[in-house]
């Protein structure tokens, strides 16, 4: 006789769990204040609040360990940590507008730029330059490009033969000094039939690369489309402090009440179907087993855990009481203690089920009737945030400069304009770009959180939207506003002719 196979028992043991939501956002929240307040920190160690009497913000003053009542030199600002303060080279080039033709002798005045003499170097930097030309005869031709200092001492000289292999007209100048009137001289046996050059030289300001004309960080110029782009300026750790410190406790905490409201939606199915089970005669204990089967969405899992729960023979009220527990929001809370007290009492349970069911859906409905009642308010606060935004983009871009560059070029040497009574004063444009910038962004708090309280009754809402509309602010400024004759940047200056060719 064939021995029974045994038959596997199988015991799922859903046992209660520590709830590690809080702990998860208090986590979020840590960690987001720390790195909110580091931004911070960057920002007004940088901004016009902390300049010390040197001139330096205190970020300068601290990393470089430079004395507040010490005006640092260039030698100082090149051998501070971290290369903060270092001056990188800027790459001018010259080119002829158009091509050189004819001629057996041509040349060029230039003009070279320099470090302005006002800036205390021990040592100024090497402007390296490199020169390079293309030189066209009908023959074969003997050449020259040469290069001249101001007074007319040849620096270099590059001879070659136009119809020559491996001809390369090159020249390498260690260091151009700054000054006026240098010669570019293009000299052949033959007639030249077209003959270009071009110079490419190093160019230190002695401003560091990663600063502004006021020492303050505007961080590494990224070119992306054709923009020149700043990303990592002072001003955006404002902005970006704010969104640290509240939007991804807020997100999260949204996505917990946004999973506990799937739940509360589908809690009105679940008490019908419990009462049409208990009419049919069913216990609850063999009428929640049976609706675990059933689809409840995001309260699938509940509905299990308590059918399991009933299988071990925990009774039916401190399962209910348990589930509440669990999910905990005043609409659930209700329900159960109304249902808990029914049950207690005995009697015709499915009437109170009925009617916890009705009220929890009537609930519901008027939670979504004040949603859609709340949206277009909503739009409207996008809508005039929007238009605040547009508008303080256009004046931080076109009215701000207009004003700077009327009066940068006013006859006084830098008094202002006048307009009838008025004088209009000489303006720092990054000053009005920086009280602009903290305008919207206070805006955005303010309307945001305005926006998710509307919405939801919730602050953490409110985050939501004020650090969208924070990312939008930041997102607008550095694409439109911050424009490098904005933010400080020095324009550089041209390696270009100072007069017409003239023969040698």
């Amino acid at each position: 006789m064939a021995r029974k196979k045994k038959e596997k028992i199988i015991v799922k043991l859903d046992l209660p769990k520590d709830d590690t939501t809080l702990t998860k956002l208090y986590a979020i929240l840590g960690v987001s204040i720390f790195l909110g307040l580091a931004s911070f920190t960057f920002w007004v160690t940088n901004s016009h609040f902390t300049t010390a009497p040197n001139g330096q913000p205190l970020f300068v003053n601290m990393a470089c360990g430079y004395d507040p009542n010490y005006v640092p030199t260039f030698d100082d600002n090149e051998s501070c940590q971290f290369g903060l303060l270092k001056d990188e080279p800027d790459v001018l080039v010259m080119t002829p507008e158009e091509p050189w033709k004819e001629f057996l002798g041509l040349g060029q005045l230039f003009d070279v730029p320099g470090m302005d003499e006002n800036i205390t170097a021990s040592v100024r930097p090497q402007q390296t330059m490199i020169g390079t030309c293309d030189v066209e005869t009908a023959i074969p031709s003997d050449y020259s490009f040469i290069i001249y200092d101001p007074s007319g001492v040849e620096i270099t000289r590059y001879r070659g033969n136009t119809h020559a292999n491996g001809d390369k007209c090159e020249l390498f100048i260690q260091n151009m000094e700054k000054g006026n009137l240098y010669q570019l001289v293009i000299i052949s046996e033959n007639e030249v039939q077209e003959a270009t050059y071009r110079l490419e030289m190093d160019y230190y300001d002695g401003l560091p690369e990663n600063m502004n004309n006021k020492s303050q960080w505007i961080g590494p110029e990224v070119n992306l489309g054709g923009l020149s782009l700043r990303p990592t300026i002072f001003l955006n750790f404002f902005g970006i402090g704010f969104f640290i410190m509240f939007w991804p406790a807020s997100y999260y905490w949204d996505r917990v009440k946004e999973k506990t409201n799937q739940m509360e939606e589908k809690f009105p199915d679940f008490l019908r179907d419990l009462a049409e089970y208990w009419k049919g005669g069913l216990s609850m204990t063999v009428a929640v087993q049976t609706l675990a089967t059933s689809e409840y969405g995001a309260l699938n899992h509940e509905v299990k855990k308590m059918s399991d729960q009933l299988s071990w023979g925990v009774a039916f009220g401190d399962v209910i009481e348990m589930f509440a527990a669990r999910v905990g929001t005043p609409l659930v809370l209700r329900a159960i203690s109304l249902i808990s007290e029914a049950n207690r009492a005995g009697g015709k349970i499915s009437d109170i089920l009925v009617t916890a069911a009705n009220d929890s859906r009537e609930l519901k409905f008027l939670e979504g009737e004040r949603k859609r009642s709340i949206a277009s308010y909503i739009s409207v606060i996008w809508t005039s945030y929007g238009v605040f935004l547009g508008v303080i983009v256009v004046l931080a871009k076109v009215f701000i400069p207009a004003i700077a560059g009327s009066n940068s070029d006013s006859e006084d040497g830098g008094g202002g304009q006048q307009l009838g009574n008025m004088v209009i004063r000489n303006i720092e444009p990054l000053f009005f770009l920086t009280i602009f910038y903290y305008g919207v962004t206070m805006q955005a708090l303010g309307n945001g959180s305005m926006a998710g309280l509307m919405a939801t009754g919730r602050f953490t809402s409110g985050m939501k939207h004020s650090g969208l509309m924070i990312l939008l602010a930041i997102l607008c400024f550095n694409v439109v506003v911050f424009s490098p004759d904005l933010i400080g940047v020095t324009t550089l200056p041209a390696l270009s002719p100072s007069a017409g060719t003239f023969s040698p």
